[in-house]
């Protein structure tokens, strides 16, 4: 049984992320996020180790939002450079996706 909160649509978006590391140090890359929900991703190819409830910014061609890093893959598993985010409530949403058409196409398949 599935334990997510809200359905994921799987995608394949660049993203700019930038913050501090897990050795507090401060970082910019691009990565992708690999699915995406109301409201969160999974953001994959990140360089970087970041540590658990570590604030990020991510942008999405023009909009950026704040993040909370959720889970964090497991350094040499196969989700290494991945994480698990969760925008910030205050925050707007950056998709540029109808989440539930998306979700009612992939229902019908």
């Amino acid at each position: 049984m599935d334990r997510r909160r809200t359905r994921r649509v799987a995608t394949f978006l660049p993203v700019r992320v930038w913050g501090v590391d897990a050795k507090s140090q401060p970082f910019m890359q691009m990565a992708k996020v690999k699915n995406i929900s109301v409201g969160g991703a999974v953001v994959q190819g990140l360089l970087r180790q970041i540590k658990p409830d570590e604030t990020l910014h991510v942008q999405a061609g023009e909009a950026t939002a704040q993040f909370r890093v959720v889970w964090v893959g497991k350094a040499g598993s196969r989700r290494d450079g991945e994480i698990g985010i969760e925008c910030l409530p205050s925050q707007p949403s950056i998709w540029d996706v109808n989440l539930t058409a998306c979700g009612e196409f992939v229902g019908k398949g």
